[in-house]
């Protein structure tokens, strides 16, 4: 089945939540399907990737868009900096970088995370225990580190029928909500 090209909803209804004009990592950026709606919104972004050849054929020459080729599973020290207004995480889970994330976000910076859970083996891939997120363990992850904006986990049948986990979450005090 085919990754999403177009950005996710839940990435959209919250991106509200970072400082606009801010520094914002993409982890695990695939095809950019992000980065171009951040980069469209005015944010100055890193996307992160293990292979960045579709990064770079997508935003060449983008003096607002930084390209990071790494392993982000190779056991390896956290390796892209800190002080992020956001950062934005969508359909990829390596647990040992879940207190990095946190760590890595400036005062008032926005974590947004989408990804799959327990339950989705029966629709699709990923099927693999290990990048499935047990139920509320990304809020969990994050309940004393971040201020819970928003939660969601379940069934979703857009893009995608897919089992999923979603988490909007501030470093700092939560203020006013997104519409």
């Amino acid at each position: 089945m085919p990754l999403p090209t177009s950005p996710s909803a839940w990435i959209r209804r919250f991106l509200p939540l970072i400082a606009p004009g801010g520094r914002v990592l993409d982890l695990a950026a695939g095809g950019g399907r992000h980065v171009g709606l951040l980069r469209a919104a005015g944010y100055r972004v890193v996307a992160a990737d293990r292979d960045a050849a579709a990064l770079r054929a997508g935003f060449a020459g983008d003096n607002g868009c930084e390209i990071v080729e790494l392993d982000l599973e190779d056991g390896g020290p956290w390796r892209l900096g800190e002080g992020y207004d956001g950062i934005i995480v969508a359909n990829y889970l390596w647990r040992p970088l879940l207190p990095a994330l946190a760590a890595a976000l400036a005062p008032q910076g926005a974590l947004l995370y989408e990804t799959f859970m327990l339950g989705n083996e029966r629709l699709g891939r990923p099927a693999n225990p290990e990048f499935l997120l047990r139920p509320g363990e990304l809020l969990a992850a994050y309940l004393g580190r971040l201020g819970i904006v928003a939660f969601e986990q379940g069934l979703v049948a857009a893009p995608r029928p897919a089992v999923i986990q979603r988490l909007a979450a501030v470093k700092g005090e939560v203020g006013a909500l997104p519409a």
